[in-house]
């Protein structure tokens, strides 16, 4: 196979070097279009589900919560392990599926079997589905701040929850953005317990007013010749005056409204948290990604649209303060690891000409590097695999031997080309790289039998072979290992797979084109 392309390549050299030339363009383009990590995807699917159950305490929401939905989760297909924590008036249940299955079947199963545990929790407490995040989810804190004072952090909120929050969710890869500090604003009704009981108000006439406020409801219909018209009352409205004048009951041809037995006003909701910037009120938003999103891409995205809010907002606020972002240790760590390509590919350079003493085999030599790493690329992206420092430090490792395959190759033919040289009655040039390149035992070139010799293309090939059996354990191992240091293995066996190719199509070619010095 390997005597065979060699042939073909010799035998279509401009075919070869359009490819590479191609290879070359569509690498470089692959290479940017990458999603960049910081390191592979580690996440197992999982289903979270949380449920709020005000006013239990931690124990009473693990038995009357947790513990229903922990059992209907466990008999699901493909789980691995169900945990979950309780809090006060919170449970979060973490259902784990094996790494194998697909994570929008393992919420549809899991919604399907909530269903069941309904009837068996407290009333008016609903399960819910949290969003698909990601391990490394957490890629950006962002500071919203009030600049001079001047605006208050119920308003911080406000613009938190309803201007920043929506934008930021309709980016793609944006999994989840939680607002943090500020207050949370409310309607609140203060009732007074002496009015209520000189007009004979119970708190239960209370709450069923308030329960019908702010409702459009419809009258039905009304038929006129062939059409139809919907009757609808509008009672929707957000202001605290009509909240006010909310009808309790009528007494004596007169109404009795809200407002009469209680204080409306706008507050803020209990806390149980808050946020600072510099030692200033300041809400502080958790910006969660998807799994399987480019944190360096989706961050820049997420950058452009906090400057587009920042151009709305009030002078006072400051919305595009960044107090965490995980692209800048991404960035870090890749450019710690690019340096180290750099430097071991300059070594490589300086090392191949002291030995080889020649700039044209040097150059030869040298093709095979950025190409293999290219062909690295074009798969990963055709994969969906991402660049990483896994997957960087594979190529880190494969740098110095990315050109081994090349550099035998190379050497020999240039001996062979030399020992040519010598005859009395030189072979053609492309005999000559034909018979260096493939593995066969030549009587041409070499006048006796003694002289005959097996190439080195054997050599090389048993060496590649070799080296990637040294890294096919990494493949054998289980669990979060094998998702961390699998990437690494891959990286390492394709590019030096790649560079094997390189040597065995484009350094023949090269090296007829390249040394016309030794033509005859």
């Amino acid at each position: 196979m390997f005597n065979g392309l060699i042939q073909f390549s010799l035998k279509n050299r401009w075919f070869v070097l359009l490819a590479y030339l191609g290879i070359l363009v569509y690498g470089t383009v692959s290479l940017k279009s990458i999603p960049v990590d910081v390191f592979p995807d580690l996440n197992r699917p999982t289903v979270t589900l949380m449920t709020e159950a005000s006013g239990l305490a931690p124990e009473e929401v693990e038995q009357q919560v947790s513990f229903p939905i922990e059992s209907a989760m466990n008999g699901l297909p493909g789980v691995t392990r169900v945990r979950s924590t309780s809090g006060i008036g919170l449970s979060v249940v973490y259902v784990e599926f094996d790494w194998k299955t697909d994570i929008y079947r393992n919420r549809q199963l899991v919604n399907e079997r909530l269903g069941t545990t309904l009837p068996q929790l407290p009333v008016g407490v609903v399960p819910v589905l949290g969003p698909i995040s990601s391990i490394m989810g957490e890629i950006l804190l962002i500071g919203l701040t009030a600049i001079q004072g001047k605006t208050s952090p119920m308003d911080l909120r406000i613009i938190a929850d309803w201007t920043i929050r929506p934008r930021l969710l309709s980016i793609p890869g944006v999994a989840q953005v939680i607002p943090i500090g500020g207050e949370v604003k409310q309607y609140q009704v203060l009732p007074s317990l002496n009015k209520m009981l000189v007009l004979d108000v119970s708190l239960e006439d209370l709450l069923k007013t308030l329960q019908g406020f702010s409702q459009n409801t419809t009258g039905g219909y009304i038929e006129k010749g062939k059409t139809e018209s919907l009757i609808r009352y509008l009672g929707q409205t957000s202001s605290l005056e009509d909240l006010g004048k909310t009808i309790i009951r009528y007494e004596e041809g007169q109404s009795l409204t809200l407002a009469q037995v209680a204080k409306i006003q706008f507050g803020a909701n209990f806390k149980r948290g808050d946020a600072s910037v510099d030692g200033k009120p300041s809400v502080i938003l958790s910006v969660q990604k998807q799994p399987g999103a480019s944190t360096v891409a989706l961050t820049q995205e997420i950058e452009k649209a906090l400057s587009d809010i920042q151009k709305t907002l009030p002078e006072d606020i400051k919305a595009d303060r960044i107090l965490f972002k995980q692209a800048t240790f991404i960035n870090n760590s890749i450019s710690n690891i690019e340096g180290a390509l750099r430097d071991s590919a300059l070594f490589v350079i300086i090392i191949l000409f002291a030995f080889l003493m020649n700039f044209r085999t040097t150059f030869i030599s040298l093709t095979a590097i950025p190409l293999s790493l290219l062909i690295t690329a074009m798969i990963f992206h055709s994969f969906g695999l991402s660049i990483n420092t896994m997957t960087l430090g594979g190529l880190a490792i494969a740098i110095g031997e990315l050109v081994d395959d090349a550099v035998v190759d190379v050497e020999n033919i240039f001996r062979r080309l030399k020992e040519n040289l010598q005859k009395a009655d030189p072979l053609p040039v492309l005999q000559v790289v034909k018979e260096a390149s493939i593995e066969v035992r030549s009587s041409i070139v070499y006048a006796t039998a003694k002289e005959a010799s097996i190439e080195v293309r054997s050599s090389i090939v048993y060496a590649t072979a070799i080296v990637i059996l040294v890294f096919l354990p990494l493949f054998a191992l289980s669990g979060i290992e094998g998702k961390l240091f699998a990437p690494l293995g891959v990286a390492y066996i394709v590019s030096i797979l790649a560079s094997l190719v390189v040597s065995i199509t484009l350094t023949p070619v090269l090296s007829y084109y390249l040394l016309p010095k030794l033509k005859s």
